[in-house]
């Protein structure tokens, strides 16, 4: 075996085979629509939300408001079940609502239920702009655990494929513009215990404000053409 041979085998071995992308948008397209469940997937991670906040709002009852957004997961978990599919992202949903309302029954304010959601905001904020800036994007890990017997290996793979930071890094700052809207509003209602608004501000700055992420995210993802081959080229689909 020659030289180059060996070397191209050890490169194989420690890498994701990514012939079969044409480019790191189409990549990227496939690995999230797994991470977050599809459309689906993400739907039903705001119902929950959605319902507390509508319920809060008609009745101004934080326990009423609580018991609702919990029924909301009970649903969405009887259905998952029923057709036999994967309940992990209702799982998510229940620990986000049963942190809600630690939070608040805790404290006995109703804004605090508005207090864990700001938190996990501030934090990924926080966490997209550090990786951001020293050029560890975090969709990079997304590609990275997607390929589980490489990660394994070796958890930095795609970090020698220029393409997939660059454009990893697109996504991120775009994420970090939502954070960034949803706590400039959202903060300044809650320090002034104004709950009525932080409930329409959380179904406005949620779903909604979320799918206008995701189609700019969408529009990177479909429109860019950026090659995949570390080296600049168009990898070989044959």
């Amino acid at each position: 075996m020659t030289e180059a041979a060996s070397t191209g085998d050890e490169r194989t071995g420690s890498e994701a085979d990514l012939r079969r992308y044409a480019t790191v948008e189409e990549l990227l397209r496939e690995k999230l629509s797994e991470a977050i469940g599809g459309w689906r997937g993400a739907a039903e991670s705001a119902v929950p939300t959605l319902a507390f906040a509508l319920a809060w709002a008609r009745t101004g009852n934080l326990r009423t408001s609580l018991v609702i957004a919990a029924a909301g997961v009970v649903v969405l978990l009887i259905v998952r079940l029923a057709q036999r599919q994967n309940a992990r992202f209702i799982a998510y949903a229940a620990a986000g609502v049963a942190i809600s309302a630690f939070f608040a029954l805790r404290s006995g304010r109703a804004e605090d239920a508005f207090l864990p959601g700001m938190l996990q905001n501030a934090g990924l904020m926080l966490v997209l702009l550090v990786t951001n800036l020293t050029r560890w994007p975090l969709f990079g890990f997304i590609v990275g655990v997607a390929e589980p017997e490489v990660f394994a290996e070796d958890p930095t793979w795609w970090r020698r494929h220029p393409g997939i930071v660059t454009v990893a890094s697109r996504l991120a700052w775009v994420l970090i513009a939502l954070n960034v809207v949803r706590l400039s509003i959202m903060v300044p209602l809650y320090l002034a215990e104004r709950v009525s608004a932080l409930a329409v501000a959380k179904v406005v700055l949620g779903w909604p404000l979320y799918l206008v992420a995701l189609t700019v995210m969408g529009a990177i993802l479909v429109k860019g053409r950026t090659p995949i081959d570390p080296h600049g080229g168009r990898p070989n689909l044959a």
